[in-house]
Parts: C-alpha cells; sequence; structure tokens
C-alpha cells in the first residue's frame, strides 16, 4: 500500500504595523492611547518622541516586548519599538559619530512565520532654516540615504515608519505656498525624498535641482490614496488647525521595494474631535502580508 505525500501550503498572513509620534507616552497613555491600540489589533507598534525611560514605556504597554532608543537628554525625542514577540536583533546607531541619531533611529529584524522583517522606528529632526537644527537634519537624512540600499539589498523585506518631519510634495501639506521656505517643506529637505522614491538605479531630477540615483523605496500612503491630498498626520496647536484640516503629512510608511507589493491596507486614525485626540499627531495604520501560516 503507497502513502500520498501531501504538502501543506502555508498562507501569508495580515501583520498590523502602526506608528505614531506619542508627543510623550505617559500623557498619550492618559489621554486614551491605551483604548485606541485596545481596538487596533497591532501586531508592531512604532512610536516617536516617547520622552520617557524605558521603564515609563513598559508600564504604558504590558505585555509588550519593548526596545528602546532613549535621548542623551532627559525628557527629549526617543524612539521605540513594541512587539508581540521578540525580535531577533535590535540596532539604535545611523551613520558615524557625526550623526545625531540618539533617540531618533531604532531599527530590529523580525521572524515572521519564517520571513525576516525589518522595522525602523525613526524620528527626523525637526529642523530650523540657517541654524545648526537644520545642518543635524541634513547630516541625518545624509545618513538615511546611506542606509537605504543596505537594508532594501537583495530583495530584502524592510519598513521605515515614523515622523519624518518632511512633507515631500505639495499633495502632502495644505498651506503648502505658505512654508515653502520653512522648515519641513524646503527644497532640499522634499529633494531626499525625490531619491528615497525614486525609481531604483535611475537617475532623479530632485525638486532642488540637484541630481541623484533613486532608492526605489514606496510611499505607502501615497500609492495607497493616489494624488490627492493629505492624509494628514499632524495639526498645529494654534488656532483651529485640526478641526479645519490644516494639517501636514510627515508620518510615513516607507516599503521596500519587496515589501511594497505586500501592502492589503493602509489608514490614518484621525481622531473625530480634537477633544478626543491623545497626540498632536494621527497614528497610521498598516496591514502586509507577510509569513505564512497553515490553512
Amino acid at each position: 500500500m503507497s502513502e500520498a505525500l501531501t504538502t501543506v501550503e502555508r498562507v501569508p498572513r495580515p501583520i498590523r504595523i502602526a506608528s505614531v509620534n506619542v508627543n510623550g507616552i505617559r500623557a498619550a497613555q492618559r489621554k486614551g492611547m491605551t483604548g485606541w491600540l485596545d481596538r487596533a489589533g497591532v501586531d508592531i507598534l512604532a512610536l516617536q518622541e516617547v520622552r520617557a525611560e524605558r521603564s515609563h514605556i513598559e508600564t504604558a504597554l504590558p505585555g509588550w516586548v519593548v526596545l528602546h532608543d532613549e535621548s542623551h537628554t532627559a525628557g527629549r525625542s526617543g524612539v521605540a519599538l513594541a512587539s508581540r514577540e521578540a525580535a531577533l536583533a535590535s540596532r539604535s546607531t545611523l551613520g558615524d559619530e557625526s550623526v545625531d541619531s540618539q533617540g531618533r533611529w531604532l531599527e530590529a529584524d523580525f521572524d515572521i512565520d519564517g520571513e525576516r522583517l525589518t522595522v525602523v522606528s525613526a524620528y527626523v529632526h525637526s529642523g530650523e532654516d540657517g541654524t545648526s537644527r537644520q545642518d543635524a537634519k541634513y547630516g541625518f537624512l545624509d545618513a538615511m540615504e546611506q542606509r537605504m540600499p543596505e537594508l532594501s539589498v537583495a530583495g530584502s523585506l524592510a519598513l521605515i515608519v515614523g515622523d519624518l518631519n518632511v512633507g515631500h510634495r505639495p499633495f502632502d501639506i495644505k498651506n503648502w505656498r505658505g512654508n515653502v521656505k520653512k522648515a519641513g517643506f524646503l527644497p532640499r529637505e522634499r529633494a531626499y525624498f525625490d531619491r528615497f522614491l525614486g525609481t531604483a538605479g535611475e537617475p532623479v531630477t530632485a525638486v532642488d535641482d540637484s541630481e541623484g540615483i533613486g532608492l526605489g523605496w514606496v510611499d505607502v500612503g501615497r500609492r495607497f490614496h493616489g494624488e490627492v491630498d493629505g492624509q494628514y498626520t499632524w495639526w498645529s496647536n494654534r488656532g483651529q488647525a485640526f478641526d479645519n484640516d490644516t494639517g501636514w503629512r510627515i508620518d510615513y510608511h516607507l516599503a521596500s521595494p519587496a515589501l511594497a507589493g505586500r501592502v492589503l491596507h493602509y489608514r490614518v486614525d484621525r481622531a473625530a474631535t480634537y477633544a478626543e485626540r491623545w497626540s498632536d499627531h494621527a497614528p497610521v495604520l498598516a496591514h502586509y502580508s507577510l509569513g505564512g501560516s497553515a490553512p
């Protein structure tokens, strides 16, 4: 009697990855972050501007495995990654010692049912044109441009998420005309994103007329929603910016070319009212088809 050998097909499953600048994790927890997280069903959570020690993050996220890169300056910046299962490895350096990345760059490798995924929580400097703060921002963006090809080499699955503090195109800022000479929408800043998102290996003439080579990464939000205004992710606390949706889209999911085809869903979780916000940024959430599980 012969036995038939059967192969069990492994079916990818949706992995929910969210990113948000919490503007202080302890304040965000008091204002309602926990309720949002319970509803969102997140698998991997990237946080920026946590402004806290590791113990504070673990208190705010009970049951999660937390990785944290803390700022040298207490109460400033800080990035974290929280997951349901421990990462395989993590790194918190970007570029050489001249790059101010402390509390601003944290990458971790995860095993998703046999597939390796690298997730980066990034918090780019806000900058200020004509000052050393802007120099630090350009240094950070230079280091990102060097690191991104390494993360996406040979079809690797990688995702950079976070508050990148640049509105790439006029679609990304409601009042873009009034901000063309301000940090966050300067041509030189936007030129980095022209190269990040340009066709891999192809020449790119950026918005500031500089020449470069495209890296092939994909802006998941723009690809998912198309060439339309928004969806914005940050609103000034001045005036009625939130109520009028006078915002900036500066929080991103940037996917490596191999990961970009795995996007199942993307959304910005904008609060229904100003009073219901728990940060001045809205969470950005996307689902990716990864790994596999027996049907």
